[in-house]
């Protein structure tokens, strides 16, 4: 045990480490390493974020991050910047969208080529490259032909694809607790970066090659999102029976061997909303299931919003002009500020494209560039229609939920049941 310590005394003292791309993962993770002693720099092509961290503050919602990163910043161990810093270890955090220009939607890995050619000059003897923004297979693969072609010499250099799986309002403790798959170019490598992993998780680190940690990740959310279609196919159903889907569900799942999933808006995010693309975009006959979840889950927004049109029908507005819809909820999922691929936002900008009025409530952020947002207690007061579409705590506090019941809102996401 002592020798075991001592040797990651010496690890740390020895290695500093880039992260690259300070969002909702990057930024949780530039934190963590440097509270646990390493020298980090963040990168980040926002100036605006650099400045912020650089103060010890934080640009997103995510329990416990503030203290974090503040704790790491004031201590000297974190710092920001614009431009790629020399170090032991690159941690590959950006985007990984995809082009929706095509029936299908295609990945697109522009972000983590662009960290990967950025790095490229500073590449040494020794160093780590991980790379954690969920990809498509073959992309750590991709990485390390960048580099070839930007002519950095690889040699004793290891590169491997180290997924994060952390749930969104639990990140700094699920970094730590999680579990984490490590997949390397070499088995080498592979253990190399599994080393520098176990200094900061508690959970166990599971050894596999990249292609293999590539794919789980997107297999571990598409079969959630396989889940969810199922539960928002329910919810769908359920209606046209005059069923409360929330009760069948709960009664259902008193069944030892069944545990549906609670439906909603749809489904957001930047990670089971896309990552199942990426399965389909390079396996377009093999997936027919795949494929099918995601129409269902994208088809229930769409569902969602002729419901709200069929309400709209036979509304008498208040004051006897246009009817002023309220719509609870613009996060992708309850109690974040994160409105990536977020199935409300999408059910707001439609109805605001049609030229409904809209009063948006998101306790999770202070004001948003395209829409009218109000307070909970005023939007309730003054709208024709509400409609809860994610189930933040604030909506779910007994005299609220009173008033919400009492003008028949209507809840896509079971917040009143």
């Amino acid at each position: 045990m002592f020798y075991e310590r001592f040797d990651k005394v010496k690890f740390m003292k020895k290695k500093t480490v880039c992260v690259i791309g300070l969002g909702y993962i990057g930024l949780p993770t530039a934190a963590l390493i440097a509270n646990k002693g390493f020298l980090v720099s963040g990168i980040d092509v926002d100036e605006n974020v650099v400045s912020t961290i650089n103060k010890g503050e934080i640009h997103i919602v995510e329990a416990d991050l503030e203290a974090s990163v503040k704790s790491a910043v004031s201590s000297g161990q974190l710092k920001a910047f614009d431009t790629i810093q020399q170090s032991d270890i690159y941690m590959i955090c950006v985007p990984t969208p995809f082009h929706k220009n095509n029936d299908i939607p295609k990945p697109n890995i522009d972000f983590v080529l662009s960290a990967t050619k950025s790095i490229a000059k500073f590449i040494k003897s020794g160093d780590l490259i991980i790379l954690e923004s969920t990809s498509p297979v073959g992309t750590t693969e991709k990485i390390q032909q960048t580099l070839i072609n930007c002519g950095a010499n690889l040699e004793d250099v290891h590169i491997a694809y180290c997924p994060e799986r952390v749930l969104p309002g639990k990140i700094m403790t699920e970094l730590v607790e999680n579990d984490r798959i490590i997949g390397g170019l070499k088995a080498i490598s592979t253990k190399k970066v599994m080393d520098f992993y176990r200094l900061f998780v508690d959970g166990k680190i599971l050894e596999t090659d990249a292609k293999t940690a590539e794919m789980c990740k997107l297999a571990e959310n598409s079969f959630r999102d396989l889940n969810i279609a199922f539960a928002n196919e329910l919810s769908m159903i359920c209606v046209k029976h005059g069923i409360n889907v929330w009760n069948l569900i709960k009664l259902a799942n008193q069944h030892p061997r069944v545990n549906i999933l609670q439906p909603g808006t749809g489904v957001g995010g930047h990670c089971i909303a896309v990552d199942p693309w990426f399965i389909v975009s390079q396996d377009m006959k093999n997936t027919k299931l795949i494929r099918t979840a995601r129409e269902v889950n994208n088809y229930k927004t769409k569902w969602v919003i002729n419901k709200i049109k069929s309400r709209l029908d036979k509304c008498i507005p208040k004051n006897g002009n246009k009817p002023k819809i309220a719509c609870l909820g613009l996060a992708f999922k309850p109690d974040i500020d994160d409105l990536r691929e977020s199935k409300a936002l999408e059910v707001v900008e439609t109805l605001l494209s049609e030229g409904h009025e809209i009063y948006a409530v998101e306790p999770n952020i202070q004001s948003h560039k395209n829409l009218q947002t109000l307070n909970l207690s005023n939007a309730i007061e003054q709208a024709d229609i509400i409609c809860i579409l994610v189930k933040h705590r604030e909506f779910l506090q007994s005299e609220i939920k009173e008033k919400l019941i009492k003008c028949e809102a209507l809840d896509f996401c079971g917040a009143l049941s």
